[in-house]
C-alpha cells in the first residue's frame, strides 16, 4: 500500500477553498473595518473575534452532525457544497457594503491619507492628512502612517455613528458568510482522515496543507494582478467568490467520497491497520485512558499557544508593514506561503520518520526563531531581513500544522473523526478570538503609553512569549503519533508515493 496522492490532491480542493478565502478576510476586513468605519485596532480586532466565537459553538457542532449523516453523496460532502456556495456568494455582498460606505465618506468630505516619499530616498517617506504631516525626514522618521490613520480614522468613525446604516447591513452579511463558512470547514478537514489509513495521515496533511497553501498564495497574488486595473475591494471579493465556485466544481467532479473511504477500509484491513470504530451509544464524550486524555488537553492547550503566536503576527501584519516598514503586506506574507509550499512534502517525510511530536517541537523552535528576528526589524527597520523573517516562519508553521491535527484525531475512533476536529478547530478558534483582542489592545496601550506609531514594536515579542509557552505544554504530550503497525506494513507504507 502506498498513498495515492491523486486522490488526496482532489479532497485538498476543499481545503484551498477555505485557506483562500481567510487569506482574504484577515488581510482585506481588517482594513475595512478601520478605513470605511473608523474601528481602532481593538474593535476591528473584536469584529475579527466573532467569527472564532462562533467556531467554538459552531464547528463542533457541524463536526459531530456530519459524522452522523449519511447520504448517496457522503457525510462531508453536502455540508462542502452547500457551504461553500453560499460563503462565495454572500461575501460579495461585504464588499457591496463597504463600496457603500467608502462612497459615502468620501461624499461627507474625508479626504484618504496621502502618501509623500523622496525618490532618492523612499525609506523616508511620509504622509499627510488634511494638510498636516505625519513624519519627519530630517529626523529620519518613517512608517508613521499609523499616526495619520488614526486622526482619520476617529473622523471616520462620528460619521460612522450617526450614519450607521451601511455598518448593520455590513455587519449582518459579514455574520451570514461566517455561519456559511462554519458549516462546512470541520467537514472539509474531517475528509482527509476519513480517506486515510491512520500511517499515512501526516504525509496525507502534507499535501492538504500544500493545497492550502497554494490558496493562500493565489488570495495574495490576485489583489496584486488586479490593483494594476483597480482598487476595488468589490472586485478583489468577485474574483474570490469565482475562483471558490470553480475549485468547488472540480471537488464536486473528482472526489467520491464513498467509494474513497471504501478504499481506505479495504486497504486498512489488507494490511493489518486497526480502524477504531464508535456507535451512536458510545458517542457520548471522548473515550480515553486518563493518560491519553493527559496528552489530549495538553495538544489542545498547545495548539491554543501556537495559535495565539501565529494568528497575531498574521492578523496584524499589513498593519505592521506598513506602518513600521512602509512598505506593502503582500510579498513578505507570499515568501511565508512560498517557504511552506516547499517544505510541506519534506516535513511529512521526516515526521513519518522521527515522529509527529519531535517535528513539531522543532517547528516551534523555528517559528521562535522567525518571531525573535522580527522583534529585531521593528526596531532596525530592515526591510530585507523581513523577507527572511517570513520565510522562516513559513517553514515553522507548515512544520507545526503538518502534524498537530493527525495526532489529535490519532486519538479518535472513526465515527467520531469530525467531532475531535471540532476539538481541533475549537482549540485553535479561542486563541483566535482572543488574540487579536489582546495583541490589539497592547499595541493601543503602548501607543497611548510611549508614543504614537510604537505599538507594533510589541507585536513579534508578543508572538515570542507565546511560542515560548507552546514548546512548554507540548514537551509534555505522550500520545498521537503514528500507532505501530505490522512488519509487512510498514515495508508496504514506506513505498514510493
Amino acid at each position: 500500500m502506498k498513498l495515492n496522492s491523486k486522490k488526496i490532491f482532489w479532497v485538498g480542493f476543499a481545503f484551498m477553498i477555505i485557506c483562500l478565502f481567510w487569506q482574504v478576510y484577515d488581510n482585506i476586513v481588517a482594513k475595512m473595518l478601520i478605513n470605511s468605519f473608523g474601528l481602532d485596532q481593538f474593535w476591528s480586532g473584536v469584529v475579527l473575534a466573532i467569527d472564532n466565537v462562533l467556531a467554538l459553538f459552531m464547528l463542533p457542532l457541524f463536526g459531530a452532525l456530519s459524522d452522523k449523516t449519511k447520504t448517496k453523496f457522503g457525510k462531508r460532502t453536502p455540508y462542502i457544497f452547500f457551504g461553500t456556495l453560499a460563503a462565495a456568494l454572500l461575501f460579495i455582498g461585504v464588499a457591496v457594503f463597504d463600496n457603500l460606505q467608502q462612497k459615502s465618506v468620501e461624499g461627507y468630505g474625508i479626504p484618504e491619507i496621502v502618501e509623500v516619499t523622496d525618490a532618492t530616498d523612499p525609506n523616508y517617506g511620509y504622509f499627510t492628512f488634511r494638510d498636516k504631516v505625519y513624519g519627519d525626514k530630517e529626523l529620519k522618521t518613517y512608517g508613521t502612517k499609523e499616526a495619520a490613520t488614526t486622526v482619520r480614522a476617529a473622523e471616520v468613525l462620528e460619521y460612522t455613528k450617526e450614519n450607521i446604516t451601511y455598518f448593520i447591513f455590513f455587519m449582518i452579511t459579514l455574520l451570514l458568510v461566517l455561519i456559511a463558512m462554519a458549516t462546512y470547514r470541520t467537514p472539509a478537514v474531517s475528509l482527509m482522515p476519513d480517506v486515510t489509513p491512520k500511517p499515512l495521515r501526516s504525509k496525507a496533511n502534507a499535501i492538504i496543507n500544500l493545497m492550502g497553501t497554494a490558496g493562500g498564495i493565489i488570495a495574495l497574488a490576485y489583489p496584486m494582478l488586479l490593483s494594476k486595473f483597480t482598487d476595488s475591494y468589490l472586485a478583489i471579493f468577485v474574483v474570490l467568490a469565482i475562483l471558490m465556485i470553480v475549485f468547488l466544481s472540480i471537488f464536486m467532479v473528482k472526489v467520491n467520497e464513498p467509494k474513497f473511504v471504501q478504499e481506505m477500509h479495504e486497504d486498512s484491513i489488507k494490511y493489518g491497520i486497526e480502524i477504531e470504530t464508535t456507535s451512536p451509544e458510545e458517542d457520548k464524550g471522548p473515550d480515553m485512558t486518563p493518560d491519553v486524555k493527559k496528552s489530549f488537553y495538553l495538544i489542545l492547550a498547545s495548539i491554543i499557544f501556537w495559535f495565539m503566536a501565529y494568528n497575531a503576527a498574521t492578523s496584524k501584519f499589513s498593519v505592521f508593514a506598513e506602518d513600521a516598514l512602509n512598505m506593502g503586506y503582500n510579498v513578505p506574507l507570499l515568501i511565508a506561503q512560498g517557504a511552506a509550499v516547499v517544505s510541506y512534502i519534506p516535513i511529512g517525510i521526516i515526521a513519518s520518520k522521527y515522529g509527529r511530536k519531535r517535528t513539531i517541537l522543532a517547528g516551534i523552535i523555528i517559528l521562535l526563531t522567525a518571531f525573535l528576528t522580527g522583534s529585531i526589524v521593528a526596531f532596525t527597520k530592515t526591510k530585507p531581513l523581513i523577507y527572511a523573517t517570513m520565510g522562516v516562519a513559513g517553514i515553522g508553521w507548515a512544520t507545526i500544522n503538518v502534524n498537530s491535527y493527525p495526532m489529535v484525531v490519532e486519538m479518535s475512533k472513526e465515527g467520531n473523526i469530525g467531532k475531535y476536529t471540532g476539538y481541533y478547530y475549537t482549540a485553535s478558534m479561542f486563541a483566535q478570538i482572543i488574540t487579536p483582542m489582546l495583541s490589539g489592545a497592547l499595541m493601543a496601550f503602548v501607543n497611548n503609553k510611549v508614543s504614537t506609531g510604537f505599538g507594533y514594536r510589541v507585536l513579534f515579542p508578543y508572538c515570542v512569549l507565546f511560542c515560548i509557552i507552546a514548546f512548554i505544554t507540548m514537551t509534555k504530550v505522550k500520545h498521537g503519533d503514528s500507532k505501530p503497525i505490522p512488519v509487512k506494513s510498514i515495508e508496504a507504507l514506506g513505498a514510493d508515493d
